[in-house]
This record gives structure tokens, C-alpha cells and sequence, in this order.
């Protein structure tokens, strides 16, 4: 059979992101056929709902036909620009400008990256250019919050805050430096929102002091909404109380919505959902639903100024090939266009109904919390409510869970820790969003039958 083929040509050459290697050799990939809407086939023919959008990403669905005739179309025309020379495409300089006026406050301008990873890149070298302009190259102390994910890259993997992506690399930097996240179900200070939030600008500030005072410390780095970490969603007012702290100190506030932008908790961005406005925001994964590679990094009026006076008639030594490629421009254009034309609207209401339906779970024996914001969320299982004792690893969550909801015909992130995530495309209809519930429940029944679940429960 040709997908056997495949299989075997996979397993025999191709690296996979996060996996295990000599483990991906023996267990070999799942094919992935087609897709639409909120529906992905492998090659068996096996339809499923994916309630991850791929990697948090497919926020349009899958299959949107303007997206693909817009990219034809640019390719056909004009399949490359670059960005040196003082060259450009009316692609990219129609987004930058969209963009911007959609962007909170006075994020005015744009750098295009591949994704994720090197927008998060982009910015450590721009806070690096924007100290030394200002004449303060000693402030040069990166601050990221525990359990915080802020890309894979040499860089970024340091302000990332997960053990494995920094295991046998050499990381975090001797220049990057973490504080408790604000993880509300298993915060040492409880549950109460101004508890979490007192506690976390004073450990801030401390840190700050621990490093020689605002004046060595360059930028604080956060998700609106932790992902990677496990969809932790800080109390409200949190977000706020951080950049109010960066803003007094003087030390750039730098927001990561890789994940959250583009309608994943409602609104475009979800730092307006508290009227913050960061000083450079990243973005990437719904910027173009997936359909083609590109992120953006927003900078503000004043770190652009500054930038850019501060090199004067001098470039800044900064650029990538494919940053402002024309054809993942003209694919944001029309993903833009989708979600203005209705999709953040609908987003807005399945969101609204996905957490009602996982609320709805809350009372399962396995099911410790409930957490999530617009369509981006997450369940935590354990085997003792009262004690929020985990999942034991013996249970191995990130695959058996796994497994059975894509038994089941679901798609969702299993973490290793015991927690479900959830970030479905903005178009599921409201029979989709039931049948994620329906679906993740009978997952649930079916690893309460685990017998390592079983016996850490007795």
C-alpha cells in the first residue's frame, strides 16, 4: 500500500518537531490525508474533528477557498519579493497597514517573520538595538514567566520555560531569568485573583532587584494565556499589574501571541481583552491560519523611533529571505478578510459553548479543572479532587489520552502532565463543538478504566 510506503519513507528520514526519535521509528507517523472545515482524514480514511487546530494554528479551518485561490493567485503573479534593496510587494505592504490599524495602541509597525520561533528572535535583537541606542547597552537581563513557551529557537528556547527544551542544549542563558507563573489551580497562595496578582508583581520586582535593579534588567516576556505550559489563563487584572510594573521600571514589556492572536480567545488580540499595550508583540500560527509559514513582530511608535534614530543612515543588521514573502502575505489578507467577514463572531459564540460544555464535565471523576478563554482551553485530570493529585506517569497522559480521542475521532493536545487542550478552528458549527464534548467525555470514561488509573485511585 502507498501509505505503507510513506510510512516507512517517514520513519526512515524525516526528523519530527518534539518527538522522540528512536521512539518515532518504532511507533512510525499517522498519515494525515485531507481536510476541511473542522475535519481532518488520515490515510486510512479516518475522519476526525480537530479540536487543536493542527498546532494551535488552523484558526480559519481547513479548505477555505479564497485562502487557496489568493495564494495561487500571488504565485502565479509574483511568487517572490524581497524585503533588501529597498524592494517590496503590495502584498506585505497592505498587510503591514492592516495590521497596525488593527493592533492595540501605537503598535505601528511590522517585521515579518517565518513563525513563532524567530519573531521571538526578532525581538531579543531589536530590545538589544534599543538599549544600546538609548545608551544603556547595560541593560541586558531577559525575564520569561515558569512554564511559559516562547519558541524553540537558541534564543527563544532560553525564555522558554519547559524542561525538555532545555535539556541537553545548554539552556536557559546565563541572561534569562524566570518567575513563578501565575498557574491559578496550583498557586501557593490559593485561588483568590488579588492574592495570585500581589504575588506575582512582588516576586517580579524581586527578581528585578535580585539582578542589580531596572537598570540591568531589558525586557519581561509573557503570554496573554500560557499554551504550551498547560493553557493556564492568568486572574483577571494580571496582565495589566505586569506591564504596569515594566512600564514604572522602565523595561520593555514584550507580549507573545503566537497562540492567542487572531480570535483564539475572542478578540483579535487578547491583550485587548485588558486594554494592555505591550511595547513589541509577537505573533504568528492564525496570522495566516496555517495555510503558508509567517509570523510578525509588532513594535510600538517609540521603540521604532528609537531603533531607527539610533542607527541613523546605517542599516540595522537584521533580516531574514523570506521575511514579507509575497504569497504568505497575500494568504494573511484573505485569512484577515474571513475573520472580519464573521468568523471572530462565530468564534466568539462556539468559544462561549465549548467552555460551557467542558464545564459541563466538571463533574467526572477525573476531571479537576476546567479552564480556557474564548476557543482556547483546557481540562487538568487528576485522581484525587481534593488533593489535585495528577495523573501518574505510569498512565502515560501525552499518549493513551492521546490515543483514545483519536479513537474516538478527536484531536487534542495531550500534555504529559495530565491536562487536555483545546483550541478548535474559529468555524466549527455548534454540532461540532458538541460532539468535541461528547467525544472528550467518552475519552474520559475510557481512561478512568485504566488500570494505573485505576490502582492510583484506589
Amino acid at each position: 500500500m502507498l501509505s505503507n510506503s510513506l510510512i516507512e519513507q517517514d520513519r526512515a528520514h524525516l526528523v519530527h518537531p518534539v518527538a522522540s526519535w528512536r521512539g518515532h521509528e518504532q511507533s512510525g507517523v499517522r498519515l494525515l490525508k485531507s481536510a476541511k472545515g473542522a475535519t481532518v482524514t488520515d490515510a486510512e480514511g479516518h475522519q476526525l474533528l480537530d479540536g487543536f487546530a493542527g498546532l494551535w494554528c488552523v484558526n480559519a479551518g481547513y479548505g477555505q477557498e479564497s485562502v487557496i485561490e489568493a495564494a495561487t493567485r500571488q504565485m502565479r503573479e509574483l511568487p517572490y519579493a524581497t524585503g533588501y534593496f529597498g524592494l517590496g510587494s503590495e502584498p506585505a505592504a497592505r498587510l503591514a497597514a492592516r495590521l497596525a490599524d488593527r493592533a492595540p495602541g501605537d503598535l505601528n509597525h511590522v517585521y515579518f517573520t517565518l513563525g513563532g520561533s524567530d519573531a521571538v528572535d526578532s525581538t531579543v535583537r531589536f530590545v538589544r538595538y534599543y538599549w544600546h541606542a538609548r545608551g544603556l547597552p547595560q541593560k541586558d537581563q531577559f525575564i520569561s514567566v515558569q512554564q511559559g513557551y516562547h519558541g524553540s529557537s537558541t534564543v527563544g528556547a532560553g525564555l522558554t520555560a519547559l524542561p525538555s527544551f532545555h535539556a541537553g542544549f545548554s539552556l536557559p542563558l546565563d541572561w534569562q531569568h524566570k518567575i513563578s507563573s501565575h498557574y491559578a489551580y496550583r498557586n501557593p497562595v490559593g485561588t483568590d485573583p488579588q492574592a495570585i496578582i500581589a504575588a506575582s508583581v512582588a516576586e517580579l520586582r524581586a527578581r528585578i532587584d535580585q539582578l542589580g535593579g531596572a537598570d540591568r534588567v531589558a525586557a519581561f516576556y509573557v503570554e496573554p494565556i500560557q499554551g504550551s505550559g498547560g493553557v493556564l489563563v492568568p486572574p483577571p487584572g494580571w496582565i495589566a499589574a505586569m506591564r504596569a510594573v515594566c512600564k514604572e521600571l522602565d523595561i520593555l514589556f514584550i507580549a507573545d501571541e503566537v497562540i492567542t492572536g487572531f480570535g483564539r480567545t475572542g478578540q483579535l488580540f487578547a491583550c485587548e481583552d485588558e486594554g494592555v499595550v505591550p511595547d513589541m508583540m509577537t505573533t504568528a500560527k492564525g496570522l495566516t491560519s496555517g495555510y503558508v509559514p509567517m509570523g510578525a513582530v509588532f513594535l510600538s511608535d517609540h521603540v521604532y523611533d528609537t531603533i531607527a534614530d539610533g542607527a541613523g543612515a546605517a542599516a540595522v543588521g537584521h533580516g531574514y529571505t523570506y521575511s514579507a514573502h509575497p504569497v504568505s502575505a497575500a494568504v494573511a489578507l484573505a485569512v484577515l478578510d474571513l475573520y472580519e467577514d464573521g468568523l471572530l463572531e462565530n468564534g466568539r459564540r462556539m468559544g462561549a459553548r465549548l467552555m460551557a460544555g467542558l464545564q459541563g464535565l466538571s463533574d467526572h471523576p477525573l476531571v479537576g479543572d476546567v479552564r480556557g478563554r474564548g476557543m482556547l482551553a483546557a481540562i487538568e485530570l487528576v485522581t484525587d479532587k481534593d488533593a489535585k493529585t495528577p495523573l501518574p506517569a505510569a498512565a502515560a497522559p501525552a499518549t493513551r489520552v492521546f490515543d483514545r480521542a483519536w479513537r474516538n475521532g478527536l484531536v487534542v493536545r495531550a500534555f504529559a502532565q495530565g491536562v487536555i487542550g483545546y483550541a478548535p478552528p474559529l468555524c466549527c458549527t455548534e454540532a461540532e463543538i458538541d460532539a468535541i464534548v461528547e467525544r472528550t467525555r467518552l475519552t474520559l470514561d475510557q481512561t478512568l478504566e485504566d488500570p494505573d488509573v485505576r490502582a492510583a485511585m484506589r
